[in-house]
């Protein structure tokens, strides 16, 4: 038994990380394990690509939160809506700017007091679900999520959330 033990911890030792460094774009860290492909396709990075290169790294080992997905991606700038696209999926991720292969800003998100237009009303009846109109939604409380849809005045929890 502890022949295993010692063999997975030598095996995880000699493990190096192959992460290329980025010369500019951004780092997506701390993200919840087996959530970085719903940050890449609420990011529409499946779709267009342009020059960038993206690489994921999943179900890595963190002291701060035990397993924890990273994404990188060059050449790429995140304005607020994604920043708040990513606050919802993981909620206590860090975002690194990288400039010249250093970290010239670093932001811890946080989900904002109102989102607009980032977030589909879940409510079939709501009227946001029947025109072609931005969606509004206030945060009630961030931990646990609870947000209410300023149309239809309906509360919804993360569960139930779909981001546009």
């Amino acid at each position: 038994m502890r022949y295993s033990q010692d063999r997975d911890r030598q095996d995880k030792e000699d493990r190096p990380y192959k992460v290329f460094k980025i010369k500019e774009g951004v780092v997506i860290d701390h993200i919840p394990a087996g959530k970085a492909l719903h940050v890449v396709r609420v990011l529409g990075l499946s779709k267009n690509l342009g020059d960038s290169i993206i690489t994921l790294g999943m179900n890595l080992e963190s002291k701060k939160i035990g397993k924890k997905d990273v994404v990188k991606i060059e050449n790429k700038e995140l304005t607020k809506e994604e920043l708040n696209k990513i606050a919802l999926i993981a909620p206590n991720a860090s975002v690194n700017m990288i400039k010249n292969e250093h970290v010239s800003e670093k932001l811890n998100i946080m989900i904002p007091a109102r989102l607009e237009n980032i977030i589909i009303c879940p409510n079939p009846n709501c009227i946001t679900r029947n025109y072609d109109m931005k969606t509004k939604f206030t945060t009630i409380s961030r931990d646990p999520l609870k947000i209410r849809c300023n149309y239809c005045e309906r509360i919804f929890d993360r569960d139930d959330v779909e981001l546009k």
